[in-house]
């Protein structure tokens, strides 16, 4: 009977002395396992991170767009609002990083963003306005018809002259533009322009220039009627005006040719006077216009929409041509980004075939359309 005790106890001390020797090795097991959970989830924070980071700069530059024009002439705040299209990437990137990282107040923010942005950008994919068969036809001849109520125009910003004359005169008889308005031009690049023959396709003309040295101008292919060094008596520059008939002689445009300040340091204000100083035309009710040019601002620019107001329609907008960018175009390996020259139309004038033309030697491409006068 002791023998059998003593085996009991002692069988009994070994099971507790192996539990004691597993019990361990199960609270070991656990530690691996918090570790794998605090390794899985670090990198969840870092997306999460990314997501916020990226939702801040798209939320940042999606409300400069809506910015009353006061707080969007504020320093470097003309140049947020130009990305704003360029937001909805980072946008959708957020939205991305938030849902992989199930962020999901950051993903409804960013839903938010992509939303304003959709909302804001879909007119330049969706035509509101139509050329007719006769118009695209009739700009499609060998040779320009100045009798008709259609004509292909051009503007282009020539860099303070040192654009390729040839090639602006190339683009006019390529496009048989009719109505080529022109910024920063020189004296020196008007002679290379009547040198490379301009005047055989546009012979008649109004050059101005506020400070002798860089100018703006109009070309026609025919008469400018009541033709003014300035259309806008504008701060910035000289911006010329020309009368253009249409259909026979029986409807008369105003074209003038636009460049307003650009935004830089020292010249937000500035900047954004004369773009208002633009805006006034509106009030102008004696004439129908056409206003082409570096406008220095695009669509987003809460200045120029006031340009636009319920009178005025953007060329690109309007026809649903996409995004028309025409600026920067002499950076080596940056694309254009911003859509800063524009071809603004008065009511019952309908706008086709935006496009733009590299003019080699200028900082931005040359923006074109086909319109039609109704």
């Amino acid at each position: 009977m002791k023998k059998t005790a003593s085996k009991s106890r002692s069988t009994a001390k070994g099971k507790s002395t192996s539990a004691a020797k597993r019990a361990p090795k199960g609270r070991s097991k656990s530690k691996p396992a918090v570790n794998e959970q605090k390794r899985a989830s670090f990198p969840r924070r870092i997306l999460a991170l990314l997501a916020w980071l990226c939702l801040l700069v798209a939320l940042l530059g999606t409300v400069s767009r809506e910015l009353p024009e006061e707080l969007q002439s504020l320093p470097y705040v003309p140049v947020i609002a130009a990305f704003t299209p360029w937001f909805a990437a980072l946008g959708l990137l957020a939205l991305l990083l938030a849902l992989v990282s199930r962020r999901w107040l950051a993903a409804l923010l960013a839903l938010a963003c992509l939303g304003l942005q959709g909302w804001w950008q879909y007119p330049y994919f969706v035509s509101h306005v139509h050329l007719d068969n006769a118009a695209v036809s009739a700009v499609g001849e060998s040779h320009a018809d100045t009798h008709d109520s259609y004509a292909r125009v051009m503007t282009a910003n020539v860099y303070k002259g040192r654009a390729s004359a040839k090639a602006v005169v190339e683009a006019v008889s390529d496009q048989r533009v009719e109505v080529l308005a022109l910024q920063e031009t020189t004296k020196p690049f008007v002679r290379a322009l009547k040198a490379e023959g301009i005047d055989d396709y546009l012979p008649y003309s109004q050059i101005s220039s506020s400070d002798g040295k860089y100018g703006n101008a109009l070309f026609s292919a025919t008469p400018l009627d009541s033709p003014a060094d300035d259309d806008v008596d504008s701060s910035a520059s000289f911006m010329p005006g020309g009368t253009v008939t249409f259909g026979g002689g029986e409807t008369p445009i105003r074209f003038v040719s636009v460049h307003t300040t650009s935004p830089k340091p020292g010249y937000w204000n500035e900047w954004r006077t004369s773009l208002d100083e633009v805006a006034a035309m509106r009030s102008h009710k004696n004439d129908r216009y056409v206003l082409m040019g570096d406008f220095n601002a695009t669509t987003d620019h809460t200045p120029f929409r006031n340009i636009l107001g319920s009178r005025f329609h953007d060329a690109a907008q309007s026809s649903g041509s996409g995004f028309v960018f025409t600026w920067p175009a002499n950076k080596p390996g940056v694309p254009k980004f911003a859509g800063i020259d524009h071809i603004v139309l008065d009511q019952g004038i309908v706008a086709g075939q935006v496009a733009t033309v590299p003019i080699p030697g200028s900082d931005h491409a040359a923006l074109l359309a086909t319109i039609a006068v109704q």
